[in-house]
């Protein structure tokens, strides 16, 4: 599906972000709001040769695996109008160009009681993809993201960042998958307790 398919005759259109996007979207949005799909889980299976890793070392950044029985939460953002297109040539080069990802249309379900639920377009990278990873334990996951790092920072802050996100926003969820690869990188560095990346805050995993 193209985006420009996307937005032939739309005023307004809901972008739905589940990894780096519910920290830094870096586009122009109206409104933005917390919920969940359903369908689909999130995992730490695809590669990043370029914003969290280099073509040696591939970083380990997430994406979205079919399962009837999940949900994922994460954020969606309402664009309108001339952001509806410049969001799209932002995200095309950082999602698809630089990221490997395709474009899928979802329903989303917003957290807050009383909204309805609505149609967003999510960025999915799938396993025919040449930097596609796929399954791997939590410590060999965790291995690879505590050594690597790319043009964005460190493969860590990116993992970090996720989990804070949804201990503050979804503090009744426990998204095992997540928090067992945060809890293997800090295995990882236990002598610390905390990670310092350069030009960053202190990092502390496990925080709330």
């Amino acid at each position: 599906m193209k985006p420009q398919d996307i937005i032939k005759e739309k005023s307004t259109l809901w972008i739905f972000g589940y990894g780096s996007l519910v920290w830094k979207p870096d586009f122009d949005y109206k409104r933005s709001t917390i919920g969940h799909i359903m369908g689909y889980k999130r995992r730490f299976w695809h590669g990043d040769d370029f914003y969290r890793g280099d073509k040696k070392k591939p970083g380990r950044v997430v994406t979205l695996v079919e399962d009837q029985e999940a949900c994922t939460w994460g954020v969606a953002y309402e664009v309108t109008d001339s952001q509806i297109e410049e969001s799209l040539q932002y995200l095309n080069m950082r999602e698809v160009v630089l990221g490997g990802y395709i474009t899928e249309m979802v329903e989303f379900i917003p957290k807050e009681k009383g909204q309805a639920p609505l149609l967003a377009l999510v960025y999915i990278a799938t396993s025919d993809n040449p930097i596609y990873l796929g399954p791997a334990s939590d410590k060999e996951i965790a291995d690879q993201i505590a050594v690597c790092r790319g043009n964005t920072g460190h493969n860590i802050e990116y993992l970090v960042r996720l989990a804070e996100f949804m201990r503050l926003y979804f503090p009744e969820v426990e998204d095992e998958h997540l928090f067992s690869i945060e809890a293997a990188v800090l295995n990882i560095f236990h002598d610390c307790g905390e990670i310092k990346l350069p030009d960053q805050k202190p990092l502390l995993l496990g925080a709330t």
